[in-house]
């Protein structure tokens, strides 16, 4: 009997596209849990806690597995170095900012430059070739991302440092990725995740040292953002980001940020019931669009 295939338009989703989404909406809900931990830790103090616990997790699910550890040098270093970027610097550029008074509709729409930054790069320290038809998505993205956060874009006097902690930020998260896919594509994602965010956790746990008076306020708010950082997003969120750039170009992957904020402005008008405009409705349209089109034939 002749089997008959589905036509495109109704084909399941695949499932790197199913990752994808995964990705968007666990990561769009870290700002969610920076705005609830904040007030009551400071950045690294809050950091530090949220990697180690990560970090216990990753390696209890390392070890149920059996899932075999980075060895020697040639392994550890850049597995460390990658996760010190993509996730240390990252974050910490990101809860700085926030914390030194930046709107995080404003910080998201600084990281939002992530993809345009790794498109150009791309090219030259990967081999990647970023089509025509990709510049037009990731324009289109950036445009959809504007429309959405330009009601939170009141930017107040004196945010030029927590604005450079954004840009640091997003650097951090750029040369990461590209690290990440240029030497540990084949990190094993729960061991090598584990040591990562160990890493992470020394990292802010000296800096909370040096820089801060390590005052934590142990709410119940504090640890369900805890709790929702550690497991939704360094366990949930960068598992599957690492994933996906294992298996696809990473200037691919890197338009997927565009939906990051678009996913954190839904999760505050679901969880905080902020209302979304019009022009941001229209703004999450361009921005999937946009997506869609930078990410086609993710493999």
């Amino acid at each position: 009997m002749k089997t008959l295939a589905l036509p495109a338009a109704t084909a399941p989703l695949s499932h790197d596209r199913l990752l994808a989404l995964g990705f968007v909406t666990l990561y769009g809900a870290g700002f969610v849990g920076a705005r609830l931990g904040l007030p009551h830790a400071e950045p690294f103090a809050f950091l530090a806690l949220r990697f180690a616990l990560a970090a216990g997790i990753l390696a209890a699910i390392a070890l149920a597995i059996g899932q075999p550890w980075p060895q020697g040098r040639g392994q550890v270093l850049p597995t460390i170095g990658a996760g010190l970027l993509t996730v240390g610097v990252f974050s910490a550029g990101v809860f700085y900012s926030i914390a030194g008074g930046l709107p995080p509709a404003l910080s998201a729409l600084i990281i939002a430059l992530h993809p345009i930054l790794i498109a150009v790069l791309a090219p030259t320290l990967l081999g990647e070739r970023v089509a025509g038809r990709q510049w037009a998505g990731l324009l289109l993205g950036l445009l959809g991302v504007f429309l959405v956060l330009r009601h939170g874009l009141a930017i107040q006097p004196g945010l030029g440092r927590p604005v450079l902690y954004s840009f640091i930020g997003l650097l951090g998260l750029s040369a990461g990725n590209l690290y990440q896919k240029a030497r540990c594509a084949e990190m094993p994602l729960f061991s090598g995740g584990a040591l990562q965010c160990a890493s992470c956790a020394v990292a802010c746990a000296l800096g909370a040292v040096a820089c801060e008076t390590g005052t934590v306020r142990w709410t119940g708010e504090f640890i369900v953002a805890l709790g929702w950082m550690a497991i939704l997003v360094s366990v949930g969120a960068v598992s599957l980001l690492y994933r996906l750039i294992r298996h696809g170009e990473v200037s691919r992957v890197a338009g997927l940020f565009y939906l990051v904020p678009v996913s954190a402005a839904l999760s505050a008008y679901a969880l905080f019931g902020q209302e979304i405009a019009a022009t941001q409705w229209l703004g999450i349209a361009i921005a999937g669009s946009g997506v869609a089109l930078a990410t086609r034939k993710i493999r």
